[in-house]
Formats: structure tokens, sequence, C-alpha cells
């Protein structure tokens, strides 16, 4: 059955909406399109795709990592040239890695600088 609608934009929830578009934009490549303190956004390099915003929320905390009751607010995977290089250039830019890594299948679990984890994998 065919779907009925399009992926307009995924939000994410953050403290720092600048600085997380910030992370983002310079570990996917995508071009900044929107910044202020309250919101930032980045533009889908592909007419059509569905950009990312950042959204200030007060108090936001993030979910910890490994999560004791296995909830998390969302999680994204990228595909990557090199997972050890990413993770390397991911914690340049803010990244941090955690000691719980699940799996084993090659992919690394990362945290964002806002606290939300993602994970780098072979492509």
């Amino acid at each position: 059955m065919p779907g009925f609608a399009d992926l307009a934009m995924v939000n994410i929830d953050c403290a720092d909406p600048v600085e997380l578009a910030e992370f983002y934009s310079a570990l996917l490549g995508w071009e900044i399109a929107h910044s202020q303190a309250e919101y930032a956004m980045l533009a889908a390099p592909v007419e059509g795709a569905a950009p990312i915003g950042f959204g200030q929320v007060d108090g936001y905390r993030p979910a910890p990592w490994p999560n004791p009751d296995g909830s998390k607010q969302f999680h994204l995977d990228f595909h990557v040239d090199d997972v050890e290089v990413a993770v390397a250039r991911a914690q340049e830019l803010g990244a941090t890695r955690p000691e719980h890594q699940p799996g084993g299948e090659g992919w690394t679990v990362m945290i964002d600088p806002a606290g939300h984890p993602f994970c780098l994998c072979p492509r």
C-alpha cells in the first residue's frame, strides 16, 4: 500500500540549536539554512529530501546512554567510508564515544554535543 504522506522535516530537541546545527553541518557537509538561538535548520543537499531542524527546549536533558529502561528519544545512523576516521573527526567536532558499544557489526555509537546517540556505520 503506498503511503499518503512525505517526510517534510526531522526536528531534534536540544538546549543549543546553533551548536547542534554547526555540529551536524560539519558532520554531514550540509549548509546551515537558518540559525538563531531558539531554532536552527540544515538544508538537505538533495531537492525534495527532508531538512533537519534543531529546536531549543528549556530544561532539555538528554536520555542517558546506555539507558537502563531501554528508551531513547531518537537515533540517527550515518554511513561513512572509514569508521575510525569518522569517529576521530566526530570527536574533533565535539562528539564523544561512550564506553558502552553494543553489537559488534563494525559500527560505533557516538554521542552528539547535546547528548543524542548516533551511529557511524561502514558504507
